[in-house]
């Protein structure tokens, strides 16, 4: 093998591994019927003139398996937060208690469950196209890197493999994350 060329792996690497951290994220936003402190993670208070995350205007808790509570530390913000929650689109309906705001997690009809599978799908499309495209660009850099007759055709054939394996690897891990949200989201 050439010593001229040698391609950044761990680049390669740290970028689909940003892909399946964000396809993470987007997954926890998605409700499954079961309370989870994460799926209030999107939603912004708007909080002393700026948006905040809930989490930083009150602690997050969930006492059962259908109940999510927040205990606004700030009376002046728990309308704020009701608001912020109430717009959000989690389809949550919050019911105050003084400062603390409950959220009953209602039960996932069937047709709505079908919607989030296909919401999930698309979150990990995009995933996939993130990776895709990471891998497309370690191969540009191979290709440039043999036109400029920095290796051979043998190495390039080797740093193409490596790409697709990596890239490989990191599909199988969007795979095997969407299989486990659409069992979460389908589970009754």
């Amino acid at each position: 093998m050439s010593d001229d060329f040698e391609l950044d792996t761990d680049d390669l690497t740290r970028r689909m591994d940003g892909a399946i951290a964000a396809l993470r994220t987007e997954f926890a936003s998605l409700r499954t019927g079961r309370a989870s402190a994460s799926m209030l993670e999107p939603v912004m208070v708007d909080a002393y003139g700026s948006p905040t995350p809930i989490n930083q205007v009150g602690t997050v808790n969930v006492p059962e398996p259908r109940m999510v509570t927040i205990n606004v530390w700030d009376k002046g913000l728990v309308g704020k937060v009701e608001k912020a929650i109430r717009e959000s689109g989690l389809g949550i309906n919050p019911q105050l208690n003084g400062t603390i705001i409950m959220l009953p997690i209602p039960e996932l009809n069937e047709e709505r469950r079908r919607e989030l599978t296909k919401v999930a799908a698309q979150y990990a499309e995009h995933a996939r196209v993130a990776v895709r495209n990471v891998r497309r660009d370690g191969m540009d850099q191979v290709k440039k890197a043999k036109a400029d007759g920095l290796m051979s055709e043998d190495d390039q054939k080797f740093w193409e493999d490596e790409v697709q394996a990596l890239t490989d690897r990191f599909i199988a891990q969007v795979d095997e994350a969407l299989e486990t949200k659409q069992g979460e989201i389908m589970q009754v």
